[in-house]
């Protein structure tokens, strides 16, 4: 072979590409295209890890994700949290699955425990390589870009580098990735566009995966290229906190009940506790109502004396019995003297 010829692009004649198989278009219908990589955006505090989590739960698990929307081509799951100490990253993970039923120790979800990872790094790009080989996830999650890097995320030419080299990566490895990072806080743009940072973003994603906050629930926005998107979803963080996690809410649920109404649902509620009680966290999980209404409304239940609140937690008052009456002889009702 000569020295020209070596130096050829490999070519294929059209008809013959491979063509799209049916039955592995989604990684998770419709919210993941497989084998697809994207991103996962919202503002600081917006649920994006909790987001990330779900999905990572489902494709380890073949459970729905957010209860809904099946996972197509399940396996195993790689994470690396870097803001997130390890404790907390299980104690999340242990959330969902006793939520959905399931045993963590069971499920191919491993974590990249190294303190740093920098992609902007020749090294660092090298070691997560190898070790995507080794493991062959079906999804990488790598959590937030910006712990990711040194590098200037409005420099377009920087960023693309990084993005170029993830993109080569799930090529190379047929491995979906979910970038979580952070929205513009003073943007007006939304969905993907909203990303922080250089424009590249937006044009690198396969799926990107946008929430943001609407009073006291969030907003999922999904955008494909080359996909239809499902309509926005209205998500809440639902549970206790031992099986935290997020949740489609409904039109119904999101009205919020009568002060009348609330203070039945919280001492229904802590009759059903019986007499451990509920701490405050889990009344307002158990009610899916905000903070403030359910202050009020122990406030008043306890000015009442209908509950009682011990340490942390709030226990409902069980009614002394009336006392026992008798007839006397002219057929009236008198109590019976203690």
């Amino acid at each position: 072979m000569s020295s020209r010829e070596r130096e050829t692009l490999p070519v294929v004649r059209a008809a013959d590409l491979d063509e799209l198989d049916p039955a592995r278009r989604w990684l998770i219908e419709p919210l993941w295209i497989h084998g697809g990589v994207g991103t996962i955006g919202g503002l600081p505090k917006s649920c994006k890890s909790w987001m990330a989590m779900d999905v990572a739960v489902s494709v380890a698990s073949g459970t729905p994700c957010l209860d809904t929307f099946p996972v197509c081509d399940p396996g195993g799951v790689l994470l690396y949290m870097a803001e997130d100490a390890a404790p907390l990253v299980k104690a999340r993970l242990l959330g969902l699955c006793r939520h959905r039923g399931l045993d963590l120790y069971a499920l191919p979800i491993d974590v990249i425990t190294a303190p740093t990872l920098r992609l902007d790094l020749l090294t660092d790009q090298q070691r997560l390589a190898e070790t995507v080989r080794r493991q062959a996830p079906r999804l990488l999650v790598l959590d937030p870009f910006v712990r990711l890097h040194q590098v200037n995320e409005n420099q377009a030419g920087e960023v693309a580098a990084i993005l170029g080299y993830l993109r080569a990566l799930q090529r190379a490895y047929n491995v979906a990735i979910i970038i979580v990072h952070h929205a513009r806080k003073n943007g007006s743009s939304t969905g993907g566009l909203s990303l922080r940072g250089s424009g590249d973003f937006f044009a690198w994603v396969d799926t990107a995966l946008s929430l943001r906050r609407r009073q006291h629930t969030l907003i999922l926005s999904v955008e494909h290229r080359a996909a239809a998107p499902p309509d926005p979803l209205t998500l809440a963080l639902l549970g206790t906190e031992q099986d935290m996690h997020l949740g489609i809410v409904r039109a119904e649920e999101l009205a919020p009940p009568a002060s009348a109404d609330l203070d039945a649902m919280i001492l229904d509620a802590l009759e059903r506790a019986g007499p451990d009680g509920l701490e405050r966290a889990s009344l307002r999980a158990a009610v899916r109502a905000r903070n403030e209404r359910v202050g009020e409304a122990l406030t008043r239940l306890a000015a009442a004396g209908h509950i009682v609140r011990r340490g942390d937690f709030w226990v409902r008052v069980v009614p002394l019995p009336t006392p026992d009456r008798h007839r006397n002889g002219n057929g009236n009702s008198s109590a019976v003297p203690a």
